[in-house]
């Protein structure tokens, strides 16, 4: 296998200088020779977004750091799938498409430099825009006809200020990512989609508790994957399985499943091991297991809502440890961001099931020990006409923190059901449920129906 270094294409490891030409020449150099790989030494190499092809492994020295320039012309369009509906996006900072057995290790850092574009949103958001404006907006606007009718997870596409991910394998096969540490992502960190045959081996992702959007990884439509011995703390999710949002992921058809998850540590974000809300595809044939979930809102989080559509079946969660979470596990079908009650999402009352009504069943949870729970010892909302069902809870301790001032409204985000005052394990629209040796310690009721 041919090994070049970047050093070779003119690549200057300063931290100011741009390295985009460079990199580009040394891939393109490696896939006119059938594969090889890439060394990149100690230093900070600056480079705008680059792009891998098959047969290609990246390797990172220990003090190796690839920091990507946050300058949105930059990031000219790509198609590919954007919070759940397939689009035109902004370029991912490292991008392959198409592509197989591709390699990225070492103890270096990916760097997406992210500050600049979690600025710019929040300013965006401040001043209340609420359509396209600068020249990247506009021309994805051009590219992405009706975006204006569609369905957003708040990410930002009525302005279609669609922000690159830090790494994104757009339908490839045998990926393996190893050892590498990456922050500062603009918005999702690691993002296969439409993948088969990934393996994501300790990794570190570090994104600041406040940067908006910013899950560690997103599972996208992918088959065949093993994620082990990571460690996440991040802004908002930390390990997320989807499958395309409504009517188009209806459509895209690529579930997600056959999906791995063992020995991560999840720190901060807003769930540990998540699945949704873009369930449209379904999310099946799931293990996770000996993971710390430390601080995050939830432990197991599953999301979705009417018109998501999706099965959700066959997810086994086992011997895991949480601490100081708002909730040990939250099973929410009636998730709020994105919608309103005008959207007729949220009733109480039954309404017919169709292809956009999801489905969840068959969850098992073992071996789980949960204390300082702040919010909730646990909640479990299905709808009317598609109850939660066949879940089976063995062997495991919730405690929840009395004294936290945390109401249980916020175990996850909803919308349309009646508040309660106790932390208990809250119980909605739930089939066939079985609690085999669960210790529930703290709230006066340890179950609620209702």
């Amino acid at each position: 296998m041919r090994e070049i270094d970047l050093t070779s294409f003119g690549g200057i490891a300063d931290g100011v200088t741009d390295n985009s030409t460079s990199f580009a020449s040394a891939l393109q150099t490696l896939k006119e020779a059938g594969g090889g790989s890439l060394k990149i030494g100690k230093g900070v190499w600056r480079t705008g977004p680059i792009e891998i092809f098959s047969n290609i492994t990246i390797s990172l020295d220990e003090e190796a750091v690839l920091s990507f320039i946050p300058e949105p012309e930059r990031y000219k369009p790509v198609w590919t799938r954007w919070e759940g509906l397939e689009c035109y996006a902004m370029h991912p900072c490292i991008f392959a498409t198409g592509r197989e057995n591709i390699t990225i290790t070492g103890k270096g850092v990916l760097d997406g430099d992210g500050r600049r574009w979690w600025d710019t949103l929040r300013d965006k958001r401040r001043l209340g825009q609420q359509v396209p404006q600068t020249p990247q907006e506009l021309a994805l606007a051009a590219l992405n006809i009706g975006y204006e009718t569609q369905q957003s997870g708040g990410g930002g596409r009525k302005m279609q200020f669609l922000r690159p991910p830090l790494v994104q394998f757009h339908n490839c096969s045998k990926i393996r990512l190893e050892g590498v540490t990456l922050q500062n992502s603009p918005f999702w960190t690691l993002h296969p989609l439409y993948c088969r045959g990934v393996v994501i081996s300790g990794l570190t992702i570090k994104n600041p508790f406040d940067a908006p959007n910013t899950d560690g990884m997103d599972i996208d439509s992918c088959e065949d994957v093993l994620i082990e011995n990571c460690m996440v703390s991040v802004g908002d999710d930390g390990i997320v399985l989807k499958s395309g949002s409504g009517e188009d992921g209806i459509r895209v058809g690529k579930p997600c499943r056959r999906i791995t998850v063992r020995n991560c540590m999840i720190e901060d974000g807003h769930g540990g091991i998540v699945i949704g809300s873009e369930t449209a595809a379904g999310v099946y044939e799931v293990l996770t297991e000996d993971c710390l979930f430390r601080g995050t809102d939830r432990g197991i989080r599953i999301k979705t809502r009417r018109g998501r559509g999706g099965k959700i079946h066959d997810l086994e969660f086992r011997n895991l440890t949480m601490e100081n979470n708002l909730c040990p596990f939250a099973i929410n079908m009636f998730y709020r961001p994105g919608a309103a009650l005008t959207d007729g999402y949220f009733s109480q009352n039954a309404l017919p099931v169709n292809a956009a009504t999801p489905s969840i069943k068959n969850i098992r949870i073992s071996d789980v020990r949960a204390s300082g729970c702040r919010a909730s010892a646990g909640f479990i909302a299905g709808l009317p006409e598609s109850p939660v069902e066949n879940v089976v809870i063995n062997r495991c301790e919730f405690s929840t923190d009395e004294r936290s001032g945390i109401s249980p409204s916020e175990s996850d985000m909803f919308l349309g059901i009646p508040a309660i005052t106790e932390k208990s394990i809250r119980l909605l629209n739930v089939k066939n449920i079985q609690f085999n040796e669960v210790n529930v310690r703290g709230p006066v009721e340890a179950f609620i129906y209702r």
